[in-house]
């Protein structure tokens, strides 16, 4: 399994692949698996908390707050479940057979969130996320597996594969919106049934595909001794049946507690990685140490972006002006702004980094550079919120579309990479776990940001004034962090030991 170079080991040899477009073969089967994952995934992103609101509250603005807590805390679980999914693909079932049980795992809980009950929705929640901790650290994993750790078309690899992410996440929001608006009830409720069921026919293709195309990877992720037990897998399919249930009560209970208990995780997988790093050596126990840094700041991005699935929706639905002349923009196509975005311009950002040669910033710079441009975004809010407020008590429509191309570059300089980036500086051993620790700090960032949404949404539902106030903190905090980053950069940069 090929991740991180050592000082004490050498990595496995990448199998000879057929090239495609100067790529591995094999990336583009990866790259469409996520694409109908996040098909699925960005399906119900922008209806959820739409849906809590109309569905669980009667459309009334208190609701607002419960639904971005709920929204908040589902993503922190998604997310922190990543952490499991990749310690069981590492010992105990393989990657191959973890990325087929979370696919189905994740069909089934589709489906039973188009169950209109709040019981019922929560445990369609928590069945989602069981599934999705097992595929989603570990399909990204597989393609660092790909390619040679000295391999210079490594980051470039990610970028594409993150393509794949964000094609199913630009057409999701368009096509499940356009069924919601055209299958829309007399009272006006959409038909929010329609958009989960899509998503899971979206869940169904994904686990297709790659069923098909997994025998191209050569054995990449494939079980080989005592992971290709049967039993194991047995184990591990009963084992998420139980966990299921303990998932719906950490989604019970509340994302302040909630927060707790993802730090506590956290600091255990903290742990772990440097007792790994530590009997590495020296420089693996640097890198270790440099890769958590990171996560620190990983944190801060994400408790702010993910405001697009939460506050942005409810500012796009009832701020934002979004008539033109008899037809008004839906809501949800919001969300595909920012996947646009990412395929209009990753093919750029990739060549600027390799255009740019030894010159490239750094690793923590570019960390660095996403902040600052996700505060500019909320920089240019502030200015909507403050100056461009009209009669109506609305924004203009190209204010909120900007922020989402504006939070996209920053994006593209820092999830592509970060990424490539624990390939490259978690133990080995432990790659699988390391992809987990990412996606748990961007879990623990997306439980902020509920928390931080249902302020910003108020007792009674958003106002342009708590917009403005909350919109004003976020820019600071992450203009900030970003400003720190670049500071300390020098010092991680030298803990990396030479990794670019």
């Amino acid at each position: 399994m090929s991740g991180a170079a050592t000082s004490t080991a050498e990595p496995k040899a990448v199998p000879e692949f057929k090239q495609i477009m100067g790529h591995p073969a094999p990336l583009w089967m990866l790259f469409m698996t996520e694409f109908w994952e996040r098909f699925a995934f960005y399906g119900i992103r922008w209806a959820l908390v739409l849906y809590i609101v109309a569905q669980f509250y009667g459309g009334d603005g208190s609701g607002q707050a419960d639904a971005n807590l709920t929204y908040g805390s589902y993503l922190a679980l998604v997310y922190a479940g990543a952490v499991f999914g990749g310690y069981i693909a590492d010992r105990v079932i393989g990657y191959q057979r973890s990325i087929l049980v979370g696919a189905s795992f994740m069909v089934a809980g589709l489906f039973a969130i188009t169950i209109p009950n709040p019981d019922i929705f929560k445990l369609g929640l928590a069945t989602i996320i069981v599934g999705n901790g097992m595929f989603k650290p570990n399909i990204s994993a597989m393609v660092g597996q790909l390619y040679g750790i000295n391999d210079q078309r490594r980051d470039s690899g990610f970028t594409i594969f993150y393509m794949g992410i964000n094609g199913g996440g630009f057409l999701a929001p368009i096509l499940t919106g356009a069924l919601a608006q055209s299958m829309s009830s007399q009272t006006g409720v959409p038909a929010y049934k329609v958009v989960f069921f899509a998503a899971g026919v979206g869940m169904i293709l994904s686990l297709i595909w790659f069923q098909i195309g997994r025998r191209m990877l050569k054995g990449i992720g494939a079980a080989t001794g005592p992971l290709a037990n049967p039993v194991r897998l047995v184990g591990v399919v009963i084992g998420s049946l139980l966990v299921i249930p303990v998932v719906y009560f950490l989604l019970k209970l509340g994302a302040e507690k909630l927060q707790g208990v993802l730090s506590v995780l956290f600091i255990i997988l903290a742990i772990m990685l440097m007792v790994e790093g530590i009997r590495g050596g020296a420089v693996v126990r640097d890198k270790t140490i440099a890769m958590l840094v990171i996560f620190f700041f990983n944190v801060m991005f994400w408790c702010f972006f993910e405001q697009a699935g939460s506050s942005f929706t409810f500012l796009a639905e009832y701020i934002v002006r979004r008539d033109f002349g008899g037809w008004t923009f839906p809501t949800g196509w919001f969300q595909s702004v920012n996947t646009l975005a990412i395929i209009v311009c990753a093919p750029m950002v990739a060549a600027v980094w390799v255009a740019m040669g030894r010159k490239n910033p750094s690793i923590p710079r570019k960390f660095g550079l996403g902040l600052i441009f996700n505060g500019l975004a909320f920089l240019l809010l502030m200015f909507a919120l403050q100056h461009l407020v009209g009669a109506d008590s609305k924004i203009p429509f190209w204010t909120l579309f900007m922020v989402y191309v504006i939070q996209s570059i920053g994006e593209l300089c820092l999830s592509p990479i970060g990424l490539s980036m624990v390939t490259k500086l978690a133990p080995t051993r432990l790659v699988g776990l390391g992809m987990g620790g990412w996606f748990l700090s961007t879990g623990i960032g997306n439980n902020l940001s509920g928390i931080f949404a249902s302020v910003v949404s108020g007792e009674k539902g958003m106002t342009v004034e708590s917009a403005l106030s909350g919109y004003t903190f976020g820019f600071w905090a992450l203009i900030g962090a970003g400003v720190l980053l670049f500071l300390v950069a020098p010092l991680i940069q030298k803990l990396m030991h030479g990794v670019k």
